[in-house]
């Protein structure tokens, strides 16, 4: 049994993979750093709640791009599980089955998701990842990760405009029927809503337009099934796809070490 913490900018997820599949998944908002016994408790309480014994979690991954988190979380699981967590480190990036540039400075939330696209969909893949940073990841089985382009994601959009001006609100993430708005929410979700759907659509075609070979895009993060006229864009809506590129890593990492 294995469990899997993607620790992200807006949320923490904790997932527990079990029998070929994912059983059980928990999401809730990042916030500062408690103390130690916050995280303890609640993994604790997740695990009873899913009926789970401490001692049948025999394996645990963590991916994080929030360093202040890494030590106190590190220690909750192995209090909890007595086992000592993965890490997904620039040294385990290195020694994976896969070429991972600038190792230091990527996200490995990028490079699970890479490194999960291209072993169950295909040998080229672009994956669009909607989450706290909307980002396309360009990879294939051979050369690894060969390109990423970053922008601000749906969720970080609303909440600038919240944060740098006196009176917009910050709206519900609700892509509405026109693309005029007729009073002050309606007009921001129109605006970033629809202006993101445009956006996806221009950068998908100007980085095909780049490709010299076949390619599957694959679309995850908790907010890809929001722009639904998208759909049709994708060829795969895989919303494990960072965990199962986690537990594959761990596999990958694991069986050399």
């Amino acid at each position: 049994m294995t469990l899997a913490i993607d620790i992200g900018n807006s949320n923490i997820v904790i997932a527990l993979h079990r029998e070929d599949s994912w059983m059980h998944s928990f999401r809730y908002e990042t916030k500062e750093t408690q103390p130690e016994f916050y995280y303890e408790n609640a993994l604790r309480n997740i695990l009873l709640e899913w009926n789970i014994a401490y001692h049948d979690v025999q394996k645990c991954v963590i991916s994080s791009v929030v360093p202040d988190l890494n030590d106190v979380i590190s220690q909750a699981v192995r209090y909890v599980t007595g086992h000592q967590p993965l890490f997904i480190t620039p040294e385990v990036l290195k020694a994976i089955d896969m070429p991972v540039p600038h190792p230091y400075e990527i996200g490995s939330d990028l490079v699970a998701n890479a490194f999960a696209a291209t072993r169950l969909y295909g040998d080229h893949c672009i994956i669009v990842d909607f989450g706290t940073a909307l980002t396309f990841t360009v990879a294939d089985k051979i050369n690894g990760i060969t390109g990423v382009t970053i922008v601000p994601g749906l969720k970080t959009a609303i909440h600038a405009l919240s944060t740098h001006t006196a009176q917009l609100p910050v709206v519900p993430m609700v892509l509405p029927e026109s693309a005029i708005g007729h009073d002050t929410t309606s007009a921001i979700q129109s605006g970033v809503m629809w202006g993101y759907v445009g956006m996806v659509k221009e950068l998908l075609k100007r980085i095909q337009s780049e490709m010299e070979y076949p390619y599957k895009i694959i679309a995850t993060g908790g907010l890809s099934s929001i722009l639904y006229p998208l759909e049709k864009k994708f060829d795969v809506v895989d919303k494990v796809l960072t965990l199962e590129g986690m537990r594959l890593i761990y596999l990958n990492y694991t069986s050399k070490h």
